[in-house]
């Protein structure tokens, strides 16, 4: 049986029935993705390879709305870690569709008004068709790389931090990102990463860099002259920033736009459905 993963989402659902005086009911156990059919009773909800999700666990999966949970061996965690690398918290938080992750928490992905599965769509429609080689700065859940590399060639996709890659591995939108060949994953700072990697190498690179404040190199004109010598010529740069019509998202994204075209690039927009800029080679 594959991992069970659920939320508040998911558990609600065994509470209604309970509440309904029904003995069965249909709910996903991968955040989801698929829903199976289980039974269910006072005691708590029949997983299929056997086990009891009691009552109790049931109850405090629903009280956790920030929160998804790993069902492992009959023991019910948080999916949650903290790196001593960069003193981050890492958690997968839920939504109604594909969850994001918290660093210290601060969400990864847009989730007023949209999803991150949504929200992913929009960065990747942003320099469209994605093709050739592409370079994804920051792996995050791999939600970008999974979606780049249905049509591209193939994905470079690089994580600062190993904890981050935890949670992906316990997340079941992000198990793509482990069994898909089209992708190579690289551990390192992107700063230092992109610095060692040859010219002329993408077609495509998405830029989707931490706030501000917790990645403020991943900003930089020093950066973004390596991201342009990476690139081939036309290739396309889409650039995440935030929320536009904030009075920090204005001022970040006026200084972007600056210091993207002394690097060199050409054509520089606002893409503001996407929270972010696109550039040409």
């Amino acid at each position: 049986m594959k991992m069970v993963v659920l939320s508040h989402y998911q558990v609600k659902l065994v509470l209604d029935a309970l509440r309904n005086g029904l003995g069965t009911l249909s709910m996903s156990l991968d955040l989801g993705l698929s829903t199976t059919q289980l039974s269910v009773d006072a005691h708590g909800l029949q997983l299929p390879n056997g086990e009891l999700l009691k009552l109790r666990d049931v109850e405090e999966i629903a009280k956790s709305t920030s929160s998804c949970f790993v069902i492992d061996d009959g023991e019910t965690r948080a999916i949650q870690f903290y790196s001593e690398a960069t003193e981050r918290v890492y958690s997968l938080y839920p939504t109604i569709k594909a969850p994001t992750m918290l660093v210290s928490g601060i969400p990864m992905h847009r989730i007023k008004d949209t999803d991150p599965h949504q929200d992913t769509l929009e960065k990747i429609r942003a320099i469209k068709p994605v093709v050739g080689q592409v370079l994804d700065t920051a792996t995050g859940l791999g939600y970008t790389a999974i979606e780049a590399a249905r049509t591209a060639e193939h994905v470079t996709t690089i994580e600062l931090d190993p904890a981050a890659l935890k949670v992906c591995e316990l997340n079941p939108w992000s198990q793509e990102l482990f069994d898909n060949p089209k992708i190579t994953q690289l551990i390192g700072d992107s700063f230092d990463v992109v610095a060692e990697m040859e010219a002329g190498r993408f077609t495509r690179v998405i830029h989707d860099p931490p706030a501000f404040n917790l990645a403020g190199d991943l900003y930089s004109g020093e950066f973004y002259r390596e991201l342009y010598r990476v690139m081939r010529n036309r290739s396309l740069l889409f650039h995440y920033i935030g929320d536009p019509e904030s009075k920090s998202g204005r001022s970040i994204t006026a200084g972007v736009i600056r210091r993207l075209e002394q690097a060199g690039f050409r054509q520089v927009r606002r893409a503001p459905r996407t929270f972010g800029v696109v550039a040409m080679k």
